[in-house]
Order: C-alpha cells, then sequence, then structure tokens
C-alpha cells in the first residue's frame, strides 16, 4: 500500500515538472512581475489568455504582441514594432494578479515575437513571454552594437521655479540633472537620451535629446536635460528618462494652475460690459430728440438778484418871505425797511409846506420867520 503512494507521489511532481513545457511559458525574474500565456503558438484570429503575477496592486497595465523582441533584449523597436490596434489594458487586484484574454494579430515587423506586458502608469515595470504567431515572418534579429551601457548612479531631480508669466500661462519648464555611469567596455560618445512627459493615465510624449560627450568605460557624467510642457498645462506630471529602449528614472513635476489667466479672464468680463454700457448710453443721449420750447444756452441762475440801489435824499428848501413854498412830490423808495417818511437824511427836518393845510403844525408861519 505504501509502494502505491508512493508511485502516485512521483507521478504528480513529474507532471508539475512537465506542465510549463506543455502550457504556459514564464519568462521573468523570480522577485519580479511574472507573464505566463496559455498558449506558445497560434494563428491570426486566435486569441489567448495571458496571465500575471507579481505586479503591483491595482495597477494599470498594457499587453501587447510586439515583432522583433526577445526577453533577452526587450522589444528593439519600441511600441512601434507592436500590434498596438488589437492591444488590451488590464488592472491586478489586491494580490498583483491579472488575467487577461488577448485577440492573436500579425505585428508590423518580423518575428521572434513577445507578449509584452508594461505598466502604463505609476513606477515602470514590464515582463516579456515568448510567443510564436503562425504564418507570420521570421528574420534574425539585428546584431546588438558593442557599446557601453549607461546607468543611472544617482537619484535625478528637476532644477528651476516658475515665473511670473508661467502665472498667465506660459509654458512651464525645468531641467533634469541626474548623473550616468558608464558600466560597458566601450567609450559612450554623444548619447541620446528620449525624455517624456506624461499626464495622468496618457502615455509619455517621447523627445530626443543628445548629449555633447563621451563617457569612458567605468566613467561617469553629469547631464542636464531641459524639460517643457505646453502653454497653460497645469496639474500632475510626470518626467521619464529612456536609453537605449530602457527607462531609466522617473520624476513626479506638480504644475500649479495659471490664475493669471483666470484673473484675466473675470476682469475681461467686468470691463467689457461696463465700456459697452457707456457708449450705448452715449449714442442714446446723442440721438434722443429735443423739446421746441427748451433753450439750448447754458441754464440762467434765477436765485441771482440784483442789488437795488438806494435813492437820493430829496433837498427840501425853506419859502423866501412872501412866496409860496414849493411842492414835491415825494418818492418812493423801493427798499421795504423804510418810507421817505423815515429817510434818515430827512430826520429833524421840517416837512415841505402842503397846499391843503396852512394850519400845519409843520408849516412855518410869518410870525415864526420874522
Amino acid at each position: 500500500m505504501s509502494g502505491k503512494v508512493r508511485i502516485s507521489a512521483l507521478v504528480a511532481a513529474g507532471a508539475l515538472l512537465l506542465l510549463p513545457l506543455a502550457g504556459a511559458t514564464p519568462v521573468a525574474a523570480a522577485d519580479g512581475p511574472k507573464v505566463t500565456l496559455s498558449k506558445s503558438q497560434a494563428g491570426t484570429g486566435g486569441s489567448i489568455t495571458v496571465s500575471g503575477s507579481g505586479w503591483r496592486t491595482h495597477a494599470l497595465l498594457m499587453v501587447l504582441i510586439c515583432g522583433q523582441a526577445t526577453p533577452a533584449r526587450g522589444v528593439i523597436g519600441g511600441t512601434n514594432s507592436c500590434a498596438n490596434a488589437d492591444g488590451r489594458a488590464v488592472t491586478t487586484d489586491a494580490k498583483g494578479v491579472f488575467s487577461k484574454k488577448l485577440p492573436v494579430s500579425e505585428p508590423p515587423v518580423p518575428c521572434p515575437c513577445v507578449v509584452h506586458v508594461a505598466t502604463v502608469t505609476g513606477a515602470s515595470a514590464s515582463a516579456d513571454a515568448v510567443f510564436q504567431v503562425a504564418g507570420h515572418a521570421v528574420e534574425p534579429l539585428p546584431a546588438e552594437p558593442s557599446t557601453g551601457r549607461l546607468s543611472v548612479l544617482s537619484d535625478t531631480r528637476l532644477d528651476g521655479s516658475s515665473g511670473l508669466l508661467t502665472w498667465f500661462g506660459a509654458p512651464a519648464s525645468r531641467t533634469l540633472v541626474f548623473t550616468v555611469g558608464n558600466a560597458g567596455s566601450s567609450p559612450v560618445k554623444n548619447p541620446v537620451f528620449q525624455v517624456g512627459t506624461s499626464h495622468g493615465v496618457f502615455a509619455p510624449q517621447w523627445d530626443d535629446q543628445q548629449f555633447s560627450g563621451t563617457i569612458a568605460p567605468g566613467g561617469k557624467a553629469e547631464i542636464k536635460l531641459p524639460v517643457e510642457l505646453s502653454a497653460g498645462a497645469h496639474g500632475d506630471y510626470s518626467v521619464s528618462l529612456k536609453y537605449g529602449g530602457r527607462v531609466l528614472a522617473e520624476e513626479p513635476w506638480g504644475v500649479g494652475r495659471p490664475w493669471g489667466v483666470t484673473l484675466f479672464w473675470i476682469l475681461l468680463c467686468v470691463v467689457v460690459p461696463a465700456a459697452v454700457f457707456r457708449v450705448g448710453m452715449a449714442v442714446v443721449d446723442r440721438l434722443r430728440p429735443r423739446k421746441a420750447g427748451r433753450s439750448k444756452g447754458p441754464a440762467r441762475h434765477r436765485g441771482l438778484r440784483l442789488r437795488p440801489r438806494l435813492p437820493e435824499q430829496l433837498a427840501l428848501r425853506l419859502p423866501k418871505s412872501g412866496t409860496p413854498a414849493p411842492t414835491t412830490t415825494p418818492v418812493t423808495s423801493s427798499l421795504p425797511w423804510f418810507t421817505p417818511d423815515s429817510d434818515p437824511g430827512t430826520a429833524g427836518r421840517l416837512s415841505a409846506p402842503h397846499d391843503d393845510s396852512p394850519t400845519s403844525p409843520t408849516t412855518p408861519t410869518r410870525k415864526g420867520l420874522q
């Protein structure tokens, strides 16, 4: 009985050892992300199931079939060598595991081919699994150039700050500073780096920038590359550095909102309506009809009064003896506060003789004149 148990255990162990050869193809280091395929070969129009483990939790991945690639050298032509139209996106679960069905299609370049899985956001990570597209052309890979190998020796950083023009929507710019070392056996002359900027879940937009200089084997050099965003860009960005098809470093970049543009539009919405209103009121005031009896001259000041002149004092003459006294006509003053009888100029004088009252106390008599 114990012999039968031992035989069954050996058969089960042999089946587990042969399982990767008959089915899935794992191609990744034990401590990194892994990719396995349900089939190692399929024709166009079919489909395979791609599974993975060891990835970041809740990471967004892109699954593609790429040509001119091997797990050792990666995808030589980048995503231009992949069937991008038939690619699939997948998100890992809480354990960093995923499984996705992928349609088989021919890449734009010949095989050898791989199923390439790479992260879309966050820290860069990728893994490849060997796959053969049935009926697709196969050509040898180009010879690997005998050049040096550059690697980043220190943490990258972004130097610079935003100015006043950036606050009004000007393009934000920084300088990517990093130190690389040549770990190869031959010098690297005028290396060309790729600097990419990405926003959110979008793929980086790569820009080729050349460093002028030679890095000897075992040597190192500090490199500064300019990075610039489009006008009005704001939010959380990521700057990536790539060399030889490999991503060497990534650096986050937070860009503030251009509040000056918002302030400009607020002022524009206030000033323009006010100016239009003023112009409209001026046009209405000029075009409205005038009244017929309305004077166009300057307005008169109705409250202004002319100061009245004082009347001249009346000189009274006493009549001579035997001559009747002349009759005087009293002058009425235009001032309301006195009358001719109360004129200060005639106070204490005798009144003029009256013809109708010869016996008036104020009329002089011959006796009084003698």
